[in-house]
């Protein structure tokens, strides 16, 4: 099974300047653990998790005056469709992170996550 299989390709973005709290309210509403952060004056998308989120309100920081462009990832690994789920998962336990970026002809595609992964894997012990 491939990355392209398992990623998701409803992405959720958010802009630099989004507040933590106004990211937060969107991942919730679509029960998602991390958000693209687009930055046009990036070379790539950046990331924004929910442990990040988290970590800020474990610093006492105020949710509705962070930013996103503070907090987020912006050395993202990035993966392409065509890795196999088994290379996903070694890049994730490598880096230690739950969610990869997935680009397509220099784009983002998707991202992929720890529960993509298991469902694939929980698919592929079944058959």
């Amino acid at each position: 099974m491939l990355v392209r299989d398992a990623m998701s390709r409803a992405l959720l973005t958010v802009g630099p300047a989004h507040t933590l709290r106004q990211a937060a309210v969107l991942m919730s509403a679509r029960r998602v653990g991390a958000a693209l952060v687009l930055d046009p004056e990036a070379a790539h998308p950046g990331i924004l998790t929910e442990r990040d989120i988290l970590n800020s309100l474990g610093l006492g920081q105020d949710p509705d005056v962070e930013r996103a462009h503070a907090h987020l990832t912006s050395d993202v690994v990035l993966a392409d469709p065509s890795w196999s789920i088994d290379d996903a998962v070694r890049a994730m336990a490598h880096g230690g992170f739950r969610h990869l970026v997935v680009l397509e002809g220099g784009e983002p595609a998707g991202i992929v996550s720890v529960r993509d992964v298991l469902r694939c894997l929980s698919r592929r012990s079944t058959t």
